[in-house]
């Protein structure tokens, strides 16, 4: 994943196990902030790695490019992920991309968040939700995470 900088604008290439780890910047050496964008996952490999290696808790919104809910639930979700920055890591995955995913945590309709954490399932919405419902409806709320 490339995270710029926002001392320098220096672009670092970081494995996704260590975007919440405190990484700092390979030009000033100045600390790199949490994310505060959903991550986009491109293969089965870097998902696995972010939900079992993550030391937060992993929100992931499982969607499609042609779905009219994904894409009308898609600036909740980037809103979300501004808002839990730190404290839960969002993700995208793709399942036009990677349908072996869809296929393993049985997505039969999208948009479906999961949430996971230490690894495993702990969690699932399907259909479009606001920010705040899926706070809500996931218990994510500042005490929990």
């Amino acid at each position: 994943m490339i995270r710029t900088c926002p001392n320098c604008s220096a672009k670092n290439r970081l494995p996704l196990t260590r975007m919440l780890d405190g990484p700092s910047c390979g030009k000033c050496k100045q600390p790199l902030p949490p994310p505060a964008l959903p991550v986009p996952i491109e293969s089965g490999f870097d998902f696995r790695t972010m939900v079992r290696d993550s030391p937060v808790p992993v929100l992931v919104d499982f969607w499609a490019p042609w779905c009219g809910p994904c894409k009308a639930m898609a600036p909740e979700f980037e809103r979300l992920a501004g808002e839990l920055s730190g404290r839960v890591l969002l993700a995208k995955v793709n399942t036009d991309a990677l349908p072996q995913l869809g296929s393993e945590f049985q997505i039969r309709s999208i948009p479906t968040i999961i949430l996971f954490k230490d690894g495993v399932e702990d969690n699932r919405i399907t259909g479009a939700a606001s920010a705040s419902s899926i706070k809500q409806r996931l218990g994510l709320t500042q005490t929990d995470t």
